[in-house]
């Protein structure tokens, strides 16, 4: 089974706004980037240097299908591209026992599946982005669980609503 994530059709416009936010309605639609709402920002995106950025939705979106099966697979909600980052994002809404868990599954589900079907090496900068507007005192991620996270995904792990742009 082969992927398009890069190219996909979901693809928004590149955006160079200073500020910008990722939203996720909840509702079942795909996730998408907003500069009017604040209100409705999941994630916010500081792109201070005017970057072009853009932003794809995968959940909901882009269709991948557990092997010889006709199930979905758990996607990340969307994944934030420039020329040298790859930043994937889980948008969460909501409190509820064992969503950073789910989230990390999401991001790691969709990690392995972006590997199997891209090089990703011309990517310098890789960051999976676990963001929830209900829970503002995000722990830090201990040092030895980032590295484990880096060490077998080859992606950092960061639980926060900001995401600066390189």
């Amino acid at each position: 089974m082969n992927i398009e994530f890069l190219t996909s059709e979901c693809r928004e416009a590149a955006r160079h706004d200073e500020v910008f936010g990722l939203c996720d309605d909840q509702n079942n639609t795909k996730a998408y980037s907003d500069t009017e709402h604040p209100d409705q920002w999941i994630a916010t995106i500081l792109n201070p240097d005017h970057v072009a950025v853009v932003f794809t939705p995968l959940d909901h979106c882009i269709k991948a299908f557990k092997e010889g099966t006709k199930d979905e697979e758990s996607l990340c909600d969307g994944m934030l591209t420039t020329a040298l980052c790859l930043y994937l994002v889980e948008l969460k809404d909501r409190m509820h026992a064992g969503w950073q868990q789910k989230s990390t599954d999401q991001l790691v589900n969709t990690i392995q599946l972006l590997r199997a079907n891209h090089d990703l090496a011309p990517f310098r900068y890789k960051k999976a982005y676990q963001c929830n507007k209900r829970f503002l005192s995000f722990k830090v991620i201990d040092n030895e669980e980032n590295l484990r996270f880096f060490r077998t995904y080859g992606f950092r792990m960061d639980k926060q609503g900001e995401i600066p742009v390189k």
